[in-house]
């Protein structure tokens, strides 16, 4: 993946590892939560050593966190010009898939990767105005990618693979805190890379010891190269896990040709056995370097400075990556061990490398001991053919059982002893030791074999200085020459190695070199002690093949140590990387428990307990500083036995601290800081009383992170704390907020009520005025008329038909009665409107905003005259009996229209609760009624409102004047009316709002208030 660099290219490029500890003491609700995911995803990421198992875990929970269309893990390969792949993800379904997509950027090592190395993160808001370079947009586009976000995974400074964050459906300007977010978890993947790759090496290493181990085994079960071949290349192919292993032999040197002549293939690959190579460009590069002893591998052919005539060789054999070992035979190229990947490039790993070079050296001891096998066998051979050299035979026959024997061992010992136990009963010697020398060329005998009579050598005599093998640091036998003499008073030694050989009881002695390797170890020697001995040449020769066995047996148990060792190492490696991991698990379920509370004391606790067993102390203690530097123990954990430090302390001052305000503290014991933030809270403290204790750097490291996140924990218990009091803050704000919004919505609503209201009684009172004003009139006019009627018939007592025959159809005597009565009716009527008009306004009082002494009576009577419809029987319910029992009552000084608004509530709400009643309970008999009384109690007047419904029950009653609690179905009730009622009552008058209950005899509300308010109330 690439990144230009450009200002314009990249959006946001900032170290990976930015502090962030200035932020988490501001943290926000929402940061916290993340902060709380950030721990879950890092907890389910240390549950597993498995990277796909983390990466797949870690790919689902962020992609989830951030919301995002992909989360994917890639990795980079720098052998191969930082090609990579992405090895896991977690995509949209909508989304096409990344895994197994090969990426190669030319630009990438070039002008990114160094960036990535220094840890730098690239957040990309749109490729398409980024500035980026096309074959970056390109591949981006490829994998239809709109906007993202990436982060560098580093392993022990090494660019390992990215993070990716996938934006695929539109631009996305990425948030601060997801980055800090993203560039955490990029951390911790990082730890959980190390410590697989750690524990992977560890476990591949201690199998291939095992299996090295195997085959070496293997290999010395067997005196046939074929068989040993055979053997080799199929394990080392199970074990390397590779296409194809093969063993190439030189068939000529001089006309520089071979050919692959044993080999193990996967079946999707072809053989190469028996296939000629005679190209001369081949073995001209392929001769320098195996001289030398060196083995070569190759990631990738077409990557590196390679002859392209090798290419084409490796091509051949569908060879894309190899590693290749000399065998040789005696310091000369003998062939090949060939390790080919054929599917695709392959990193060698060093241990891999070290594996098949140790495979290669155990073949080339294995070819160098069939060829003595076969001189052995040749001779043996020869021997029969003739019989007087069956004895030889018999000797060479013998020589082999020898030879087997030693090598049946690796204990060099046991090696030692066989082979001179078995040489001096072959060569009927009376001594047969084994010499090695010091680095100074002295020496000593480390082993021997003797006949009864005579003087033992080893651990008896001390070390041997021969001036001539000092001086010429051992003479003719680091040319590996024998030395054969059969008197030693007959040779010409010098005297003082003569009286050297007396010491040894010798009166002969044959000696042959012990080589390690090309290193001169020390002597087999045999001795006659009895009398001078004629030393025959294949005695000679028997002892030189005996000593070359041993020179071997030296190398492999020299190798078998060192590879004990190894394992040994690694072992101890593994132990102490388990050890570390485990540590860091209950380092993480510690971590994880003091997250799981906001208590602080709880987190002391816990902290202290986990912190001992995990240490295995004595005693944990956390230690808190005041403001002048003195302080105390505020929380401990001990082991049975040991007496608490927290209950039975006073105050602790301590000069020292106090004098450098906690900048030191002693260490007898190991302390680590607490820090709030910036400021040192106090001390973590871990205590061994009964012995001293040298403090590992992990188990301070150990503390030191428990200490910080105690340290956060602290600014979380504080920012709670805050968040609390805010919060508590923020309720009763927004109860005061919902009151006064309650005030003001029924405010306006009475106050519209009131106009429209006044308006209604102002518009009908026009026309009323107009109709009881002309009544008057229309009277006289009536009378008038009748009167002239009278008058008429008097005079007139005959009239004519046609009158009599209207006067009979208009029944004149019956309009003459009735109309007086019409008129009195409407003037009754009129009378009656003008009284509801007048009950409105005085309901309304519209233009009594201001508080002045009034009628209450008049106010519950026009408000029972507004309601006075809803007293009236129904077809779901019967009339509403209304009982007034008015006491004498001087005028109140109060809102007029505001206390209407608080009889309308209270009277409202005890019809709905009548009519319900009815309407669910037929009660027959039972005759609903409201009852209202007035009196005056001292300078307070009372109003007692009450119902013979079926009561409140005592959960509701404890609520009824709450704001915007109510009982009733939705759209029929806000829940505001009881509230305005009793702000109304008991805020704007001083009074009294009370309500009285039982479920037998109903509800009562019980107004009171002052008749006259005080000179300096104020609203």
């Amino acid at each position: 993946m690439e990144n230009n660099l450009n200002p314009e290219a990249t959006q946001l490029l900032l170290p990976a590892g930015q502090n962030q500890s200035d932020e988490t003491v501001n943290l926000s609700q929402p940061q916290i939560e993340q902060q709380k995911a950030l721990a879950g995803v890092i907890a389910r990421i240390r549950q597993s050593l498995d990277l796909e198992t983390i990466f797949k875990t870690t790919a689902i929970e962020v992609r989830s966190l951030l919301k995002a269309d992909r989360v994917g893990v890639f990795r980079f390969y720098p052998e191969l010009d930082w090609e990579g792949e992405f090895v896991s993800e977690d995509v949209d379904p909508q989304w096409r898939s990344a895994i197994a997509e090969k990426v190669y950027d030319y630009c990438f090592g070039e002008k990114f990767a160094l960036h990535y190395q220094q840890g730098k993160v690239q957040a990309v808001t749109d490729i398409h105005n980024a500035n980026l370079s096309d074959c970056h947009v390109d591949i981006l586009a490829k994998f239809q990618v709109r906007a993202n976000l990436i982060v560098p995974l580093l392993k022990e400074k090494e660019l390992w693979g990215l993070l990716c964050i996938h934006q695929c459906s539109n631009p996305r300007n990425w948030l601060e805190s997801e980055i800090n977010f993203t560039k955490q978890i990029a951390e911790h993947l990082t730890v959980a890379i190390q410590q697989a790759e750690y524990l992977k090496q560890a476990q591949y290493q201690a199998e291939q010891q095992k299996a090295l181990t195997a085959v070496i085994a293997r290999i010395r079960e067997s005196f046939d190269l074929e068989t040993i071949f055979k053997i080799t290349v199929s394990e080392v192919r199970k074990m390397l896990k590779t296409d194809r292993v093969a063993v190439f032999r030189f068939t000529s040197k001089m006309d520089k040709k071979g050919q692959f002549v044993y080999e193990d293939v996967d079946k999707n690959w072809m053989p190469i056995v028996t296939k000629q190579v005679d190209e001369n460009d081949f073995i001209e590069n392929i001769f320098p370097l195996y001289f030398q002893e060196q083995v070569k591998a190759i990631s990738d052919i077409y990557l590196g400075s390679i002859d392209e005539s090798y290419v084409k060789i490796l091509q051949s054999f569908q060879v894309r990556a190899n590693i290749v070992a000399p065998l040789l035979k005696c310091n000369e190229p003998w062939g090949l061990l060939c390790i080919h990947q054929c599917n695709a490039p392959r990193r060698w790993e060093s241990y891999e490398i070290e594996f098949v070079s140790q495979i290669a050296e155990q073949l080339g001891v294995a070819i160098k001991q069939t060829e003595y096998l076969e001189q052995i066998q040749v001779q043996s051979a020869q021997l029969a053919k003739v019989t007087a050299q069956e004895e030889e035979a018999k000797r060479q026959k013998v020589l082999a059982i020898t030879i087997d024997k030693i090598r049946q061992s690796l204990d060099i010992e046991t090696i030692f002893h066989t082979a001179s136990e078995e040489v001096r009963q072959l060569l009927q010697a009376d001594r047969v030791a084994i010499y090695q020398f010091n680095p100074d060329w002295s020496g000593t005998f480390v082993a021997e074999s003797i006949a009864s009579g005579w003087t033992p050598l080893v651990n008896i005599q001390s070390p041997i200085a021969d001036t001539n093998l000092q001086e010429t640091q051992g003479g003719r036998y680091k040319d590996n020459q024998t030395f054969a003499v059969d008197d030693i008073y007959e040779i010409g030694h010098a005297d003082c190695h003569v009286a050297l050989l007396e010491q040894f009881e010798a009166k002969a002695y044959a000696i042959a070199p012990i080589l390690q390797g090309e290193k001169l170890w020390g002597l087999l020697a045999a001795y006659q002690n009895s009398e001078p001995r004629h030393w025959q040449q294949y005695e000679v020769d028997l002892l030189a093949q005996i000593s070359t066995q041993l020179g071997i047996g030296l190398q492999q148990a020299e190798y078998v140590k060192q590879q004990a060792e190894y394992v040994q190492q690694v072992q101890t490696q593994a132990a102490q990387l388990t050890k570390a991991t485990e540590r860091q698990r209950a380092l993480a379920t510690t971590v994880e428990k003091i997250r799981q509370s906001l208590d602080i004391d709880v987190i002391f606790q816990t902290t202290t307990q986990e912190v001992r067993q995990l240490l295995e102390v004595e005693r944990v203690a956390i230690y808190r500083f005041y403001a002048d530097w003195s302080g105390e123990f505020v929380a401990d954990s001990i082991v049975t036995g040991w007496v608490p430090i927290v209950t039975n302390q006073s105050e602790i001052p301590d000069g020292l601290l106090q004098a450098t305000q906690g900048g030191k503290y002693p260490r007898n014991e190991t302390f680590v800081p607490i820090l709030q933030g910036e400021k040192l809270w106090g001390l973590l403290v871990a205590y061994q009383n009964s012995q001293p204790r040298y403090w590992q750097d992990e188990e301070i490291n150990l503390l030191a992170q428990v200490s910080v996140q105690l340290g956060v924990a602290l600014q979380q218990a504080e920012l709670l704390t805050k968040t609390r009091q805010q919060a508590a803050e923020l309720t009763e704000t927004l109860q005061e907020l919902k009151q006064s919004q309650a005030r003001l919505i029924q405010g306006e609503k009475m106050a519209g009520l009131g106009q429209l209201v006044a308006g209604v009684a102002h518009e009908i009172n026009n026309p009323v005025n107009f109709i009881f004003g002309n009544l008057v009139h229309m009277k006289d006019y009536t009378e008038a008329l009748l009167n002239l009627i009278d008058l008429y018939h008097k005079h007139y007592p005959d009239p004519a038909l046609e009158i009599q025959i209207e006067e009979d159809d208009i029944d004149l005597n019956f309009l003459t009665e009735d109309l007086p009565k019409t008129l009195a009716s409407m003037n009754m009527g009129a009378d009656r409107i003008r009284g509801i008009v007048s009950s409105l306004r005085n309901f309304s009082r519209i233009d009594e905003a201001q508080m002045k002494p009034v009628d209450i009576h008049e106010g519950i009577d026009s408000t029972l005259l507004i309601l006075q419809h809803r007293f009236k029987e129904m077809s779901d319910h019967p009339s509403i009996q209304v009982i007034k029992e008015y006491h004498c009552l001087s005028l109140v000084e109060c809102y007029a229209a505001q206390l209407n608004q608080v009889f309308m509530n209270i009277l409202s709400n005890g019809i709905d609760v009548l009519q319900e009643m009815c309407k669910l309970h037929n009660l027959p008999g039972k005759i609903p009624t409201i009852h209202i009384r007035t009196n005056v109690i001292l300078d307070r007047v009372v109003i007692r409102i009450s119902d013979n419904g079926p009561g409140i029950p005592e959960d509701v009653l404890a609520r009824i004047f709450d704001p915007f609690f109510t009982t009733k179905a939705i759209g029929k009730g806000t829940g505001l009316g009881l509230s305005i009622s009793y702000q109304i009552v008991v805020e704007k008058h001083k009074g009294q709002l009370q309500c009285i209950s039982d479920r037998d005899r109903g509800t009562e509300f019980l107004i009171e208030i002052p008749i006259k308010q005080s000179s300096d109330f104020r609203f």
